[in-house]
């Protein structure tokens, strides 16, 4: 193994520096830093030279040009490693308590998950009762009822003794960091603050109300969602199935949505076998760009064509024109496989609504986590930390992170309870030895890092008589740098980092011109 041996090496020569030419630190620097931790070196007595992104992706076809970078990148980072010096480690205690911002099924799952290992948690819900989305869906393709899964799960958070719900509440303020947050809650009934060590956000998405295809003017044209329930409740009767249509990727897959929701073809299949189950002889015509049951659902769509559900293909160039006429709905697409335009009179219009993210903006300015281009929370890395953030201690899931199905939102619950429970059951959290150190002779409280640091880890404080003076708070530090770049007394410097470290790296490159 690697790793073994670069331990026996560090041990046999007794090495007190390492320098790795190999990929970015981004994915491998945690590795190696762990493999000289357990040599018996502080991990930050190590530099990487990025050889692979920097060299051999960007000029593959240069190989003699990107041998000779490599070199000076390698000359450059011994450099640099000369002036590494020991970096501590701060040990935070941890408050062994969850939050949990949104009390839908992702929201239930995870907090549930928590309680059940044995910690304290927090559950926030902005609605006056659990459930989210959940509350909306009466079967499913499997043909379960959604709502029994609901009944189930909500009883045992309301009866779990290690779960607290707060219901028709919001998140007003946060301050801390990952172990030591404190939150400030209100509700009609009162304000109230609570210590947490972790936070897990499944604030959850809706369905987009669409503003055309004659939605929410005329009786008969309903959202996949609403004519779910509409089924369920019995309030439609067997004339309104008669001629059954439905358009697929309604405000997405669009230039102002270009994402696709995932879950519409699902339920636009699911409710088409309800009705076929209902009414045999109903004629069901379904408008799509693509079909995408993926996984094991592919077997349903078959299902619905075995049924006898006729799928018509559309594009932008040819969106259905849909109108009333005495009443009546009237519906007119091209058909590309018979090349000309058909008309349909559906006594029902469906409509496969685009999921939308919810009040993201809110709690991403209020925890300082991103979100992506069309309002979903963005997560730390896709493949390396699906239900982190950037910021530590925080974590995502269900459909506040991305369209998803029930399964999908209940692994991805369980996902990141589980991560949020690593510093719950250590107890401490290491901070990152990484951060801004503030030279105190040389700053004069201007207050510049304080107001750029996007972690809010500065603060300018009264020291001494009347001096202020700016210290970092170690334990939500990053190490962007934002605040060294931006000093003007140049007060500030980052481990790892440092102005000699820096100029040691410039002074090895230009060594070789």
């Amino acid at each position: 193994d690697s790793q073994e041996k670069i331990i026996e090496i560090i041990k046999e020569h007794s090495l007190n520096r390492v320098v790795v030419a190999a990929c970015t630190p981004r994915t491998h620097e945690p590795l190696f830093q762990e493999t000289i931790r357990e040599a018996g070196l502080n991990r930050c007595l190590y530099e990487m030279a990025n050889i692979r992104d920097y060299c051999t992706w960007v000029h593959a076809k240069a190989p003699e040009a990107a041998t000779e970078k490599s070199k000076d990148l390698v000359r450059m980072a011994v450099a640099k490693a000369r002036l590494l010096t020991p970096l501590k480690e701060e040990i935070i205690p941890v408050e062994r308590r969850g939050l949990v911002i949104g009390g839908g099924l992702s929201g239930m799952t995870a907090a549930l998950a928590l309680a059940n290992q044995g910690f304290e948690c927090v559950l926030l819900e902005k609605e006056k009762e659990l459930g989210g989305n959940l509350k909306h869906l009466f079967f499913t393709l499997n043909k379960n009822n959604p709502q029994n899964l609901l009944a189930e799960i909500k009883d045992k958070v309301l009866n779990h003794s290690l779960i607290t719900v707060c219901a028709d509440a919001k998140v007003k303020q946060v301050k801390g960091y990952v172990g030591n947050f404190d939150t400030i809650i209100v509700s009609e009934q009162k304000t109230s603050q609570i210590s947490h060590g972790v936070i897990i956000i499944a604030t959850g998405a809706m369905e987009l109300q669409p503003d055309e295809y004659l939605y929410g003017k005329h009786e008969k044209v309903f959202t996949q969602q609403k004519l779910g329930e509409a089924i369920a409740t019995g309030s439609l009767h067997q004339s309104d199935f008669k001629n059954v249509l439905m358009i697929q990727c309604v405000g997405s897959r669009t230039p102002e949505r270009p994402y696709c929701s995932k879950i519409c073809c699902g339920a636009a299949i699911k409710n088409a076998l309800k009705i076929k189950q209902l009414n045999p002889l109903a004629n069901i015509y379904i408008f799509y760009k693509d079909i995408r049951t993926y996984g094991f659902n592919e077997d349903f769509y078959r299902e619905a064509r075995n049924a006898g559900v006729v799928f018509i293909r559309y594009d932008d160039m040819h969106k259905p024109l849909i109108t009333e006429e005495s009443g009546e709905l009237q519906a007119v697409v091209f058909d590309p496989v018979i090349g000309e335009n058909i008309l349909i009179r559906p006594s029902l219009l469906a409509l496969s609504a685009a999921v939308v993210p919810g009040e993201n903006e809110t709690i991403s300015q209020l925890l300082k986590v991103p979100l992506n281009a069309e309002g979903f929370f963005l997560e730390a890395h896709a493949k390396l930390r699906p239900v982190d953030f950037a910021t530590d201690g925080i974590f995502v899931c269900g459909l506040a992170h991305s369209p998803k199905t029930i399964d999908e939102s209940i692994s991805q619950a369980l996902s990141a309870a589980a991560r949020a429970a690593i510093p719950l059951a250590k107890g401490v959290v290491m901070a990152e030895p990484i951060v801004s150190c503030v030279d105190k002779e040389k700053c004069f409280g201007c207050g510049i890092c304080e107001y750029l640091c996007p972690y809010g880890s500065i603060k300018v404080e009264e020291e001494t008589g009347t001096d202020l003076k700016a210290h970092t708070i170690t334990a939500s530090c990053k190490g962007c740098g934002v605040c060294a770049a931006r000093c003007p007394r140049m007060a500030i410097t980052m481990g790892r980092f440092t102005r000699e470290q820096i100029n040691a790296q410039i002074d090895a490159y230009a060594a070789n011109w």
